[in-house]
Protein backbone atom coordinates (compact mmCIF):
# COMPACT_ATOMS: atom_id res chain seq x y z
CA UNK A 1 0.00 0.00 0.00
CA UNK A 2 2.81 2.38 0.84
CA UNK A 3 4.55 1.59 -2.44
CA UNK A 4 1.29 2.30 -4.25
CA UNK A 5 1.21 5.75 -2.64
CA UNK A 6 -2.07 5.05 -0.83
CA UNK A 7 -0.72 6.06 2.58
CA UNK A 8 2.38 5.95 4.71
CA UNK A 9 3.40 2.56 6.09
CA UNK A 10 2.04 3.37 9.55
CA UNK A 11 -1.24 4.67 8.15
CA UNK A 12 -1.50 1.59 5.93
CA UNK A 13 -1.21 -0.66 8.98
CA UNK A 14 -4.07 1.20 10.63
CA UNK A 15 -6.24 0.88 7.51
CA UNK A 16 -5.63 -2.88 7.50
CA UNK A 17 -6.58 -3.13 11.18
CA UNK A 18 -9.79 -1.24 10.41
CA UNK A 19 -10.73 -3.87 7.80
CA UNK A 20 -10.66 -1.43 4.89
CA UNK A 21 -8.26 -3.44 2.71
CA UNK A 22 -9.25 -6.37 0.46
CA UNK A 23 -6.95 -8.70 -1.45
CA UNK A 24 -8.68 -10.67 -4.23
CA UNK A 25 -12.04 -9.77 -2.71
CA UNK A 26 -11.17 -10.92 0.83
CA UNK A 27 -10.76 -8.49 3.72
CA UNK A 28 -7.34 -8.97 5.33
CA UNK A 29 -6.29 -8.27 8.92
CA UNK A 30 -2.78 -9.75 8.92
CA UNK A 31 -0.19 -6.96 8.65
CA UNK A 32 2.30 -9.44 7.25
CA UNK A 33 0.02 -10.64 4.43
CA UNK A 34 2.12 -11.02 1.28
CA UNK A 35 0.83 -9.74 -2.03
CA UNK A 36 1.94 -10.53 -5.58
CA UNK A 37 1.56 -7.19 -7.38
CA UNK A 38 1.48 -8.95 -10.75
CA UNK A 39 -1.41 -11.29 -9.97
CA UNK A 40 -3.28 -10.04 -6.86
CA UNK A 41 -5.95 -7.34 -6.81
CA UNK A 42 -5.68 -4.98 -3.83
CA UNK A 43 -8.45 -2.54 -2.95
CA UNK A 44 -8.63 0.22 -0.37
CA UNK A 45 -12.35 0.68 -0.03
CA UNK A 46 -13.56 0.89 -3.63
CA UNK A 47 -10.23 2.11 -5.02
CA UNK A 48 -7.93 -0.39 -6.70
CA UNK A 49 -4.30 0.12 -5.79
CA UNK A 50 -1.46 -0.06 -8.28
CA UNK A 51 2.24 0.43 -7.69
CA UNK A 52 3.41 3.98 -8.19
CA UNK A 53 5.74 3.90 -11.19
CA UNK A 54 6.81 7.52 -10.98
CA UNK A 55 8.47 8.14 -7.63
CA UNK A 56 8.07 11.69 -6.35
CA UNK A 57 10.34 13.34 -3.77
CA UNK A 58 9.50 16.92 -2.77
CA UNK A 59 10.71 19.49 -0.27
CA UNK A 60 8.00 21.87 0.98
CA UNK A 61 8.19 24.92 3.21
CA UNK A 62 5.01 24.46 5.20
CA UNK A 63 3.35 27.70 6.27
CA UNK A 64 1.48 27.93 9.58
CA UNK A 65 -2.28 27.44 9.37
CA UNK A 66 -2.39 24.19 7.41
CA UNK A 67 -2.33 20.55 8.47
CA UNK A 68 0.33 17.98 7.54
CA UNK A 69 -2.17 15.44 6.23
CA UNK A 70 -3.71 14.55 2.89
CA UNK A 71 -7.23 15.42 4.06
CA UNK A 72 -8.80 17.07 7.09
CA UNK A 73 -12.19 16.25 8.58
CA UNK A 74 -12.55 19.82 9.82
CA UNK A 75 -12.07 21.17 6.30
CA UNK A 76 -8.83 22.95 7.07
CA UNK A 77 -6.25 23.59 4.38
CA UNK A 78 -3.76 20.73 3.95
CA UNK A 79 -0.20 20.73 2.66
CA UNK A 80 -1.44 19.07 -0.54
CA UNK A 81 -3.46 22.19 -1.36
CA UNK A 82 -0.14 23.89 -2.09
CA UNK A 83 1.27 21.20 -4.38
CA UNK A 84 0.40 20.61 -8.03
CA UNK A 85 0.93 16.94 -8.90
CA UNK A 86 -1.18 14.16 -10.37
CA UNK A 87 0.67 11.58 -8.28
CA UNK A 88 -0.73 10.47 -4.92
CA UNK A 89 1.83 11.69 -2.40
CA UNK A 90 1.83 12.12 1.37
CA UNK A 91 3.98 13.85 4.00
CA UNK A 92 6.86 12.07 5.72
CA UNK A 93 6.13 12.86 9.36
CA UNK A 94 4.27 15.97 10.47
CA UNK A 95 4.50 19.54 11.61
CA UNK A 96 1.70 20.83 13.81
CA UNK A 97 -0.91 23.33 12.58
CA UNK A 98 0.85 26.45 13.89
CA UNK A 99 4.40 25.39 13.03
CA UNK A 100 6.21 25.97 9.76
CA UNK A 101 9.24 24.84 7.83
CA UNK A 102 10.74 21.80 6.16
CA UNK A 103 8.42 18.95 5.25
CA UNK A 104 9.23 16.13 2.84
CA UNK A 105 6.55 14.51 0.69
CA UNK A 106 6.75 11.35 -1.41
CA UNK A 107 4.98 8.29 -2.75
CA UNK A 108 7.94 6.10 -1.80
CA UNK A 109 6.65 4.06 1.14
CA UNK A 110 9.97 2.41 1.91
CA UNK A 111 11.74 5.76 2.24
CA UNK A 112 8.93 7.16 4.37
CA UNK A 113 9.19 4.20 6.72
CA UNK A 114 12.98 4.53 7.08
CA UNK A 115 12.84 8.23 7.83
CA UNK A 116 10.09 7.95 10.45
CA UNK A 117 11.12 4.74 12.22
CA UNK A 118 12.64 5.56 15.65
CA UNK A 119 15.51 3.10 15.18
CA UNK A 120 17.04 5.26 12.43
CA UNK A 121 17.33 8.34 14.70
CA UNK A 122 17.18 10.88 11.87
CA UNK A 123 18.18 14.29 13.27
CA UNK A 124 15.68 17.14 12.87
CA UNK A 125 16.66 20.73 13.68
CA UNK A 126 14.22 23.48 14.65
CA UNK A 127 14.46 27.24 15.06
CA UNK A 128 12.55 28.34 18.15
CA UNK A 129 11.59 31.69 19.68
CA UNK A 130 10.38 32.02 23.27
CA UNK A 131 9.18 35.33 24.83
CA UNK A 132 11.57 35.25 27.79
CA UNK A 133 15.13 34.58 28.87
CA UNK A 134 16.31 31.02 29.46
CA UNK A 135 18.79 29.87 32.10
CA UNK A 136 21.71 27.53 31.70
CA UNK A 137 19.94 25.11 34.02
CA UNK A 138 16.90 25.08 31.74
CA UNK A 139 19.07 24.58 28.67
CA UNK A 140 20.80 21.67 30.38
CA UNK A 141 17.43 20.11 31.20
CA UNK A 142 16.41 20.23 27.53
CA UNK A 143 19.76 18.75 26.51
CA UNK A 144 19.49 15.86 28.98
CA UNK A 145 15.83 15.16 28.27
CA UNK A 146 12.57 16.15 29.96
CA UNK A 147 9.37 14.30 30.82
CA UNK A 148 6.53 14.77 28.35
CA UNK A 149 3.47 12.53 28.16
CA UNK A 150 4.88 10.49 31.08
CA UNK A 151 8.05 9.59 29.18
CA UNK A 152 11.50 11.17 29.10
CA UNK A 153 12.72 12.57 25.80
CA UNK A 154 16.03 11.51 24.31
CA UNK A 155 19.00 13.88 24.69
CA UNK A 156 18.82 16.95 22.46
CA UNK A 157 21.28 19.49 21.09
CA UNK A 158 20.33 23.04 22.10
CA UNK A 159 22.07 26.26 21.05
CA UNK A 160 21.08 29.84 21.86
CA UNK A 161 21.53 32.09 18.81
CA UNK A 162 20.18 35.37 20.25
CA UNK A 163 19.38 36.28 23.82
CA UNK A 164 17.43 39.27 25.11
CA UNK A 165 15.62 39.91 28.37
CA UNK A 166 12.19 39.47 26.77
CA UNK A 167 13.04 37.06 23.95
CA UNK A 168 15.37 34.16 23.22
CA UNK A 169 16.10 32.62 19.82
CA UNK A 170 17.63 29.15 19.72
CA UNK A 171 17.92 25.94 17.76
CA UNK A 172 17.11 22.49 19.06
CA UNK A 173 17.98 19.20 17.36
CA UNK A 174 16.08 16.00 18.18
CA UNK A 175 15.75 12.59 16.56
CA UNK A 176 12.38 11.53 17.95
CA UNK A 177 9.07 12.35 16.31
CA UNK A 178 6.59 12.50 19.16
CA UNK A 179 3.42 14.59 18.89
CA UNK A 180 4.19 18.34 19.29
CA UNK A 181 7.44 17.27 20.92
CA UNK A 182 9.43 20.51 20.74
CA UNK A 183 6.57 22.62 22.10
CA UNK A 184 5.97 20.14 24.91
CA UNK A 185 9.68 20.05 25.80
CA UNK A 186 9.68 23.79 26.34
CA UNK A 187 6.40 23.60 28.25
CA UNK A 188 8.10 21.08 30.54
CA UNK A 189 10.60 23.77 31.63
CA UNK A 190 7.91 26.45 31.92
CA UNK A 191 8.53 28.14 28.56
CA UNK A 192 6.04 28.95 25.81
CA UNK A 193 7.07 28.65 22.18
CA UNK A 194 5.79 31.55 20.07
CA UNK A 195 7.56 30.55 16.85
CA UNK A 196 8.64 27.13 15.62
CA UNK A 197 10.24 26.32 12.28
CA UNK A 198 11.90 23.09 11.16
CA UNK A 199 15.01 24.01 9.23
CA UNK A 200 16.65 20.66 8.49
CA UNK A 201 16.15 16.90 8.38
CA UNK A 202 19.51 15.16 8.56
CA UNK A 203 21.68 16.98 6.01
CA UNK A 204 18.67 18.20 4.03
CA UNK A 205 18.33 21.94 4.68
CA UNK A 206 15.34 24.16 3.95
CA UNK A 207 17.63 26.89 2.67
CA UNK A 208 16.00 29.84 0.92
CA UNK A 209 12.84 28.03 -0.19
CA UNK A 210 9.97 30.48 0.36
CA UNK A 211 7.04 29.77 2.64
CA UNK A 212 4.26 27.84 0.87
CA UNK A 213 6.58 26.80 -1.99
CA UNK A 214 8.03 23.41 -2.92
CA UNK A 215 10.70 21.91 -5.15
CA UNK A 216 11.80 18.42 -6.21
CA UNK A 217 14.67 16.97 -4.23
CA UNK A 218 17.93 16.69 -6.13
CA UNK A 219 19.34 13.28 -7.03
CA UNK A 220 22.07 13.84 -4.46
CA UNK A 221 19.49 14.60 -1.75
CA UNK A 222 17.46 11.50 -2.66
CA UNK A 223 20.54 9.30 -2.52
CA UNK A 224 21.44 10.73 0.86
CA UNK A 225 17.98 10.06 2.31
CA UNK A 226 17.99 6.50 0.99
CA UNK A 227 21.37 5.93 2.65
CA UNK A 228 20.01 6.72 6.14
Amino acid sequence: MAQAGAASRRASEELIREGRVRVNGVVISDLGHEVDPENDSVYLGRKKLTLAENKIYLMFNKPPGCVSTCADEAGRKTVLDYIDTKERIYPIGRLDFNSEGLLLLTNDGDLSYRLTHPSHEVQKRYFVIIPSAISQQELSALSRGVIIDDKKTAPAKVKVTKSEEAKTELTITIHEGRNRQVRKMFEAIGKKVIFLKRISIGKINLGELKKGKYRPLTEEEIRYLKSL
